[in-house]
């Protein structure tokens, strides 16, 4: 049995400019964490010969086929297939959080599996190729709608500026922080669910098909990702760090309508009245988590005034997808 365990992701700075439709004209970068929450695949070898079936796959359904071309999971058939697995193969899948839910929960499924059948074949796969093939068939093959940040911080884990040229190729920076400066970032940042899911395909493709509109917002969303990153990698107050989390906030509301709503909008006024800096909606919108940055003597009165949404713990600049049994 193979086990591989893929972190979820949270994106702080620069959501948007990490598609290739933006960037390959004018750059782009994106500045987030893996965080320890995962998604876990397990692949073994099914006996096929003592049913009447060989592929078994079990999420939040179980398909029992007798060949890759009948499992009706759009993702699991195509990485099958690329891989050219036919039969004789089970995978089961488990996740910390729900998808849908603005942490890179596609992605990350992408490359755990990826990563877990390209070890159940007995051979290994770089980060950069991991991500780089997750992006490839994410995009080209399942015709998704996704940006390319999510694939990364999946295969490489860790707290990183990602930054994407005009030639298509990315550059994975990893943020260094004294084990101080890192626990207060990572103390300061507190994550709601909101209650509400949504598929994040249909709003980006609405912002795609808006680019020439929404260009502008991106290009200061892009902006922003310099300014942070000099707080982050500096000596400046991490509250500088906060107070961008809401102008970038304010800058995403604009890219379409359907990146907010009410109970978004009082989530986060309720959250702001009781003392956080900023924060954001995470992913394409419409739902999922909200991260807020919350200085530690506040945190108390914003949780009471968010008692109505559930809360996440969770740590930052986790590992990157990995095999953990084998």
């Amino acid at each position: 049995m193979i086990i591989c365990k893929t972190p979820l992701r949270i994106s702080f700075f620069g959501g948007g400019t990490d598609f290739p439709e933006f960037y390959l004209e004018k750059g782009g970068a994106v500045l987030g964490t893996a965080i320890d929450k995962n998604i876990f695949h397990a692949v073994m070898r099914f006996p096929s010969e003592l049913f009447d079936y060989s592929v078994r796959i079990a999420y939040s359904h179980v398909e029992c086929v007798k060949c890759v071309e009948e499992i009706k999971h759009k993702p699991f058939r195509e990485i099958l297939r690329h891989f050219t697995i036919e039969k004789d193969i089970e995978i089961g899948l488990t996740a910390d959080l729900p998808s849908f839910s603005g942490l890179g929960s596609s992605s990350s499924f992408a490359v755990g599996l990826i990563n877990a059948l390209t070890a159940f074949q007995g051979r290994f796969i770089p980060k950069q190729d991991l991500a780089k093939l997750a992006i490839h068939i994410e995009r080209d093959i399942l015709k998704e709608t996704v940006g390319c940040q999510d694939q990364i911080f999946a295969a490489y884990g860790g707290l990183n500026l990602i930054e994407f040229s005009t030639t298509e190729n990315f550059t994975v920076n990893r943020i260094s922080l004294t084990k101080s400066r890192l626990n207060e970032l990572d103390n300061s940042l507190l994550l709601f669910y909101s209650g509400l899911t949504r598929v994040a395909n249909d709003i980006e493709r609405r912002k795609i098909n808006n680019l020439p509109n929404i260009k502008d917002n991106l290009l200061r969303i892009y902006n922003i990702v310099e300014k942070a990153h000099t707080i982050l990698a500096g000596n400046k107050s991490l509250s500088d760090f906060g107070l961008l989390l809401d102008e970038t906030w304010r800058e995403k509301r604009l890219l379409d309508p359907y990146v907010t709503n009410t109970t978004i909008d009082t989530m986060y006024e309720l959250a702001r009245e009781a003392g956080a800096l900023g924060g954001k909606l995470l992913g394409a919108g419409g739902g999922g988590f909200m991260l807020l940055f919350v200085p530690e003597e506040k945190q108390g009165a914003v949780r009471k005034a968010l008692s109505n949404f559930f809360e996440i713990p969770f740590s930052i600049n986790a590992p990157g997808s990995s095999i953990i049994h084998s």
